[in-house]
C-alpha cells in the first residue's frame, strides 16, 4: 500500500477544502499512491469555533458524496478529517473512502485536547474499528488519541498493522511527531503515519513534521514545516522482521497490571 500524506495548510470553507482535496488526490493517484491521508478535520477548519463547526456538521451529508465522487473518479482511497453531527456537539471525525467511493469506515475522536476540543466537539464513544483496507488491517486515530499508549496498544492486540492518524499538533508539541509517534509504532509492532498540517490558524501554529513511522521504530518518511506531499510504501517483509525482533505483544504480562484503566 502506497500512501500519501498530505502536509498542507488550513481551508477556510468547505467548499475550497473540497476543491483542493479534489486536486490533490489527482496529484496523489497520478504518482502511484493507493491511499491520500488529509490532517485533523481538514474540511472547512479545526480551530474555527464551535457555530462554524456546528454549521460545517450540517453539510456532513454533502461533504461525504462529494468525497465518494472524487475518490471513485480519481481511483484512489480517501482519508479524511471532517465533523459530523452528534449531540450535544458534533464530533471532531474522520472517514475512510475506498477507490470504489464506497465508505469502509469512521471514527469519532475519543480524546479531547484543551479548551478548543472542548468547546467544539463531543468525544467519540469507542475507539476505531480494525478494517481491511489495500490488503492491510487498518485503524484509525485523531490527533492526541495517539500520545495515548493504551489506544495504540488496544488497536494492535486487536489486529491492526496500520494506525492512520490524521492531525492537527502545534508549536510547541514538536516532541508528540518527533519521538511519541515513532514510540507508539515501535512498541506496538505497527506503521504509524501521522499527517499534520502547516501554517497559523487562530491562536495555533502548527508544526508539521508528519511522518510514517515504521514497526521498528524508524522513519520512512517525514516532512519538516513546509506544505508538502509525502509518499511512502509499507512493506510486509518489513513489518514482518519487526515484530520478529520486538516481540513486546507476545511478552506482555498481563497477570501483573490486568487491566491497565
Amino acid at each position: 500500500m502506497k500512501l500519501a500524506l498530505w502536509q498542507t495548510h488550513p481551508r477556510s470553507s468547505i467548499a475550497s477544502a473540497l476543491t483542493a482535496l479534489r486536486e490533490a488526490a489527482t496529484s496523489a493517484a497520478a504518482q502511484g499512491a493507493d491511499v491520500l491521508i488529509t490532517p485533523e478535520m481538514f474540511v472547512g477548519g479545526y480551530n474555527i469555533g464551535p457555530e462554524r463547526i456546528a454549521t460545517h456538521a450540517d453539510h456532513a451529508a454533502q461533504v461525504l458524496d462529494s468525497l465518494k465522487s472524487t475518490a471513485k473518479t480519481q481511483d484512489i482511497a480517501l482519508v479524511v478529517g471532517l465533523t459530523l453531527p452528534a449531540h450535544p456537539l458534533p464530533h471532531n471525525a474522520c472517514v475512510v473512502i475506498d477507490n470504489t467511493g464506497t465508505e469502509v469506515a469512521r471514527y469519532h475522536k475519543t480524546h479531547l485536547f484543551g479548551d478548543v476540543d472542548r468547546a467544539q466537539f463531543s468525544a467519540g464513544a469507542a475507539l476505531s474499528e480494525v478494517f481491511d483496507l489495500a490488503g492491510w488491517k487498518v485503524a484509525l486515530a485523531i490527533c492526541y488519541d495517539v500520545e495515548f499508549p493504551e489506544l495504540i496498544r488496544s488497536l494492535a492486540l486487536r489486529g491492526a498493522e496500520v494506525i492512520l492518524t490524521p492531525t492537527a499538533n502545534m508549536e510547541p508539541f514538536d516532541t508528540i511527531n518527533t519521538r511519541l509517534v515513532p514510540a507508539r509504532a515501535e512498541e506496538n509492532g505497527v506503521y504509524v503515519a501521522y499527517c499534520n498540517y502547516i501554517g497559523a490558524e487562530a491562536q495555533f501554529t502548527y508544526n508539521g513534521l508528519s511522518c510514517l513511522s515504521g514497526p521498528d521504530g524508524q522513519d520512512h518518511v517525514r516532512e519538516e514545516k513546509t506544505e508538502a506531499m509525502l509518499f511512502a510504501t509499507l512493506d510486509r517483509a518489513d513489518l514482518t522482521r519487526a515484530r520478529q525482533s520486538q516481540t513486546h505483544l507476545q511478552d506482555r504480562r498481563p497477570d501483573l497490571y490486568g487491566d491497565i484503566t
